[in-house]
């Protein structure tokens, strides 16, 4: 069961919630500080404006806590923090989800300004959109996509260059 840890969340004065405040929060969620084994690979992009956050909840992404999730309810907003995963005792076999979400760095595939294609589909269904990229994406990460008629960015899975999916959908 992911347990979740409801904590109060500090705004900005202009209205957007405080990234600062959002990585102490993940620190003391994984008990460990930014940049060290079992805690958050980097800070929140501080560029981000979220909307002001009175309370948050963080849970594990998945078992093997290869990232926190930062969840608000109202306004409806959610971050996924990649976490630093612990090195394998000798002998211990890797699961595959372990192994998946584990991914090694790799170079950028979107950067920020690319024009880039959304999929999704399966058998019989196949749905395209084209955005902006807000920001860097390697293969396997997340990266936000402006849609020139949706009020908001849409949240996609990069792929390669100037492609994504949407979370959940094969590629």
């Amino acid at each position: 069961m992911i347990a979740a840890l409801l904590l109060t969340a500090a705004a900005t004065g202009a209205g957007f919630q405080d990234t600062a405040a959002l990585d102490r929060a993940v620190a003391a969620f994984t008990a460990r500080p930014i940049g060290s084994e079992g805690g958050a690979r980097a800070p929140v992009d501080a560029r981000l404006r979220l909307a002001a956050c009175p309370m948050v909840a963080m849970s594990w992404r998945t078992e093997v806590h290869d990232a926190v999730v930062i969840a608000c309810a109202g306004p409806a907003w959610r971050l996924f923090v990649p976490v630093i995963a612990p090195p394998r005792p000798s002998g211990v076999v890797a699961s595959r989800a372990a192994a998946a979400a584990v991914p090694v760095r790799a170079d950028p595939v979107i950067r920020r300004g690319d024009a880039v294609t959304i999929e999704a589909g399966s058998d019989g269904f196949a749905i395209t959109r084209e955005g902006v990229a807000i920001a860097d994406a390697a293969p396997g990460a997340r990266v936000m996509i402006k849609v020139d008629d949706a009020p908001r960015p849409v949240q996609a899975v990069a792929v390669e260059a100037g492609r994504a999916t949407l979370p959940g959908w094969p590629e």
